[in-house]
């Protein structure tokens, strides 16, 4: 491989991790948290207030930023898009911002590794890979509606095992739908709790009930691929 194709395969991987090593420095984790929603809201609903598409274009491209960098603070992301938008405007623009970020994470590491690991991969890894890969889309989706995986790793796994953009894009776009509007929705009631001077906590989103209900749809998700494997077995 030529240098120039070398540089141009390795340069947005090599990027996006720069830039994450210079956001974790800065400490720009701090600003990822509810607690810092609670201390800058008045700011950041004035300005929404008076720049409403200014401002869901720059919560948009921020939360791009995060996804794409692996910041911790993808689900603080979505729960100050509903605070500060509501449900029906947040939840969309947070879909948006996630998936594009997503995208971008994994477009860059299936640069790098995709084709460096098929070259290398033994049997065992060629059979999960080829299996993966022929039901993709409903594995992702699985991985996307169960809000137990790490949402980095959902971005760079496919990319390791050659998904193809168009299935990866699809799940990832619809599957992150219910987690996402959940978020949302607890972020559409934060302005009471904050008057309070309530305690509040992310984990306090999901009832067990609710993460039920999202194994459920997950297990949906995995259906088609159970009874095609059950009418192909003798």
């Amino acid at each position: 491989m030529s240098s120039r194709k070398w540089i141009a395969r390795w340069l947005p991987l090599a990027a996006l991790a720069a830039l994450a090593i210079v956001a974790v420095a800065l400490g720009l984790g701090r600003y990822l948290t509810l607690d810092a929603l609670r201390e800058h809201r008045q700011v950041l609903q004035a300005f929404v207030r008076d720049n409403a598409a200014a401002a869901a274009f720059s919560y948009v491209g921020a939360y791009i930023v995060v996804v794409a960098l692996s910041l911790p603070g993808g689900a603080a992301m979505t729960v100050t898009g509903g605070f500060l938008f509501g449900v029906a405007l947040g939840g969309p623009l947070a879909v948006v911002g996630a998936t594009a970020g997503a995208t971008a994470l994994f477009l860059a590491a299936r640069s790098v590794f995709g084709d460096m690991l098929r070259r290398r991969a033994g049997p065992f890894l060629r059979k999960m890979e080829n299996g993966f890969r022929e039901n993709a889309f409903n594995y992702l989706l699985f991985l996307r509606l169960v809000p137990v995986f790490p949402f980095w790793a959902v971005n760079l796994a496919p990319a390791l095992l050659g998904v193809e953009f168009v299935p990866f894009f699809g799940a990832t776009a619809i599957g992150i739908i219910p987690v996402t509007f959940i978020y949302a929705a607890f972020g559409a009631g934060l302005g009471r709790i904050f008057d309070t001077g309530g305690d509040i906590r992310l984990g306090d989103v999901f009832s067990p009930t609710l993460i039920g209900a999202l194994v459920g749809l997950g297990l949906l998700a995995l259906l088609p691929i159970a009874l095609r494997k059950w009418k192909e077995s003798p």
